[in-house]
């Protein structure tokens, strides 16, 4: 019998979207208490619950073969994975957003964003030729204009309440972020009939 797979996912909002996405397709999976391992009833793949923002170093340094994850924390990594596919599930928008009130006039100089997601918006700006000072925070972002830190903000938008309830809103949609399956480059070539076949079983649908 083959090794099973490895494979990293996201504790989180994507944890539950992922578990029952595997689940229609035959890979079902059950933690025991407090364990962050498992293996599905099938033996085919072997899961990983890490926290989101370290799964790509755990599938760069081969510890999990392929992981489920956001365009927006690879891009943020800085690593390099093959992209096996992309999943029906978990996509929102990465948005530049300020108060309603804000005049765009009085924001003279270089646009001044808080962001958790630094690379990205030093990447963006960068690649249309803005000028801007990135504030990195690791909380909440949205109070950043409430507090005036930073009239503008670069964050993930799903339903925009957290927006309006901060009296923030939309000013341009930056990109889409979609949630995608990757594989370690190294890890593909040694076990890509594996991978292949495992691809295939998810793109055909429920089981």
């Amino acid at each position: 019998m083959n090794e099973p797979l490895t494979l990293a996912l996201p504790k989180g909002r994507l944890q539950e979207q992922s578990e029952a996405y595997l689940a229609e397709r035959g890979f079902r999976i059950t933690f025991e208490s407090r364990k962050l391992v498992a293996t599905d009833e099938s033996g085919a793949v072997r899961i990983m619950l890490v926290k989101n923002i370290d799964l790509p170093t755990y599938v760069h340094h081969g510890i999990a073969g392929l992981g489920i994850c956001g365009t927006d924390v690879i891009h943020e990594s800085g690593y390099e994975f093959f992209t096996l596919m992309r999943l029906p599930f978990g996509s929102t928008k990465m948005c530049l957003a300020a108060r309603k009130d804000l005049d765009p006039a009085s924001c003279t100089g270089r646009l001044r964003v808080a962001t958790k997601f630094t690379r990205f918006a030093r990447d963006y700006f960068q690649r249309n030729g803005i000028a801007a000072e990135i504030i990195r925070l690791g909380g909440s972002v949205e109070l950043a204009p409430v507090l005036g830190l930073a009239p503008y903000i670069v964050d993930l938008v799903e339903t925009g309440n957290t927006l309006r309830a901060h009296h923030l809103e939309v000013v341009d949609e930056l990109a889409r972020i979609e949630v995608v399956l990757v594989a370690n480059p190294a890890y593909y070539k040694f076990h890509y009939r594996s991978v292949d076949s495992l691809v295939d079983t998810l793109h055909r649908g429920p089981a």
